[in-house]
């Protein structure tokens, strides 16, 4: 099995939710530490902290992360009389000190899986580089050649455009850095027999998972009225997820990429070279997977 920490802004955009259930549903990661990551870095450990209870997981450690700015909280509901000292499992106050620490003294690698901006892995780098030699770093990060929504022109994907700096630090670093960027994370989707599949699932998380999509689905200003009982959302973290221990189903390049003052993932001679997922080699296969993942108990 793999040690992996996963590093989210979980409770900002439901996708991050799908993900933390897709990695307690794959037997190859072995989750060391969840921490919460950007804004209000309480109300995302305890929605970590209330989804590992209903999943069974509380031997995984919680951290909460560095806070910064506020953010909309669209799921703050399901959490609302949720408090973290309740949690029976180990929670870390210094989420950073906890990644630290938990790769340092693995005796194993670490995959850091970052699915959020990327305050809490540059504070990391800073405080320990050593870090970097004992790790990799997958992330759900950029926009190389396709944009949101598929467009033809790259963005300033928001995981990179919150903090560019601290996303240049982390690029920087010497460690090997595997990105999904929208290009492959942006058009995940389930529908048709696969949704209604993960829908009415009678386990525990799961149910716990279509809680929170349905408050979601309700409460964030950009859902764009998307119907939680129809089709999921754009489920843009599983691939980072699923990069985490296979990368059969993508095509997989290795660029040399830049991160901008201004959040964009330039290709640029020269630059640090980055592995990237640009094309899926099969979606619907992923498809499968992921509602495979997530429906068997």
């Amino acid at each position: 099995m793999i040690p992996v920490i996963l590093d989210t802004d979980i409770g900002t955009d439901i996708d991050d939710t799908w993900a933390l259930a897709m990695l307690l549903r794959s037997p190859e990661l072995d989750l060391k530490l969840v921490v919460s990551d950007t804004g209000d870095t309480i109300y995302r450990a305890c929605l970590i902290a209330k989804l590992l209870e209903r999943a069974g997981r509380t031997d995984v450690p919680v951290g909460v992360g560095i806070p910064l700015e506020q953010a909309d909280k669209p799921q703050a509901e399901w959490v609302a009389d949720y408090r973290l000292s309740a949690y029976p499992g180990r929670v870390y106050e210094d989420g950073v000190g906890a990644i630290v620490d938990t790769i340092m003294g693995s005796p194993a690698p670490v995959t850091v899986i970052a699915i959020g901006p990327l305050a809490n892995i540059a504070a990391a780098l800073q405080r320990e580089p050593a870090i970097a030699e004992r790790a990799r770093f997958v992330g759900m990060h950029g926009s190389i050649r396709r944009g949101y929504n598929g467009k033809p022109q790259p963005d300033a994907e928001y995981n990179v455009a919150r903090y560019p700096h601290a996303c240049q630090a982390v690029f920087s670093a010497p460690w090997e850095i595997t990105i999904t960027p929208l290009d492959t994370c942006g058009v995940i989707l389930l529908d048709g027999a696969r949704y209604r599949a993960v829908r009415d699932c009678d386990d525990p998380l799961i149910r716990a998972l279509m809680e929170n999509y349905r408050l979601w689905a309700r409460n964030a200003k950009w859902a764009g009225g998307v119907d939680p009982e129809v089709c999921s959302s754009v489920l843009f973290d599983t691939a980072a997820v699923y990069l985490a221990f296979c990368e059969e189903l993508l095509v997989m390049e290795t660029l040399p990429i830049r991160i901008t003052d201004d959040g964009y993932t330039k290709v640029e001679p020269g630059a640090r070279l980055v592995r990237c997922a640009t094309e899926w080699k099969d979606l619907p296969a992923f498809a499968d997977l992921l509602v495979q993942r997530l429906t068997s108990t």
